[in-house]
């Protein structure tokens, strides 16, 4: 089984979690499902297709930090898991600045290298060695890395991981909502929490 996503009632990503996790969620009425895969879940009375996208029934407030942590395995899905100087494969991190001459362990002075870089680089500055970095280190924003972070991404995520998915409604896969994906009920409850 792979990952599913989770999407409040307004489409907001929220969190991934397990299939079977979807699934139970689809059976207790607490989501409906957005997506789904070509898999099917079978009981003894009922056949489940297993969700790729979910969207919960009741809106959940959920508080986010507002920064992504600084991780060996984010740094390496930052960079593509390529070193930053000579495109090799990473397999160490790297400070731009280094922390003896004082750089800071933060998104902006921190990049994927191969081992053969870092250790010729050692404690210099990549000018002293006439090096260029491929690309400017910046810290990732946006849903995909909060929600997501690091792990591999279904395509069927991208629809709703970009910053305008709020904003539309596609189709729900499941009896009592139409062909838009309109719930007349959920929108009324997130009125009342809204309101």
């Amino acid at each position: 089984m792979v990952d599913a996503l989770v999407l409040n009632t307004t489409y907001e990503p929220l969190c991934v979690v397990s299939q079977r996790r979807a699934v139970v969620l689809v059976l207790l009425t607490k989501a409906v499902p957005i997506e789904v895969t070509d898999a099917v879940f079978h009981s003894e009375r009922r056949v489940v297709p297993l969700p790729a996208v979910v969207r919960l029934v009741r809106y959940v407030k959920v508080p986010y930090r507002a920064t992504v942590p600084l991780t060996r395995k984010a740094v390496f899905a930052r960079d593509g898991g390529r070193c930053v100087y000579c495109n090799g494969a990473a397999t160490s991190l790297d400070h731009v600045v280094p922390r003896s001459r004082g750089g800071e362990h933060v998104w902006e002075n921190v990049v994927s290298a191969c081992g053969r870089c870092n250790h010729a680089k050692a404690d210099r500055h990549i000018g002293e060695l006439g090096w260029r970095l491929r690309s400017v280190p910046r810290a990732p924003t946006g849903a995909s890395w909060r929600v997501v972070g690091s792990r591999p991404m279904d395509p069927r995520w991208v629809t709703y991981l970009d910053p305008g998915a709020g904003l539309h409604r596609p189709r729900v896969i499941s009896d009592g909502y139409d062909e838009t994906g309109y719930d007349e009920t959920a929108e009324e409850e997130l009125d009342e929490v809204a309101g």
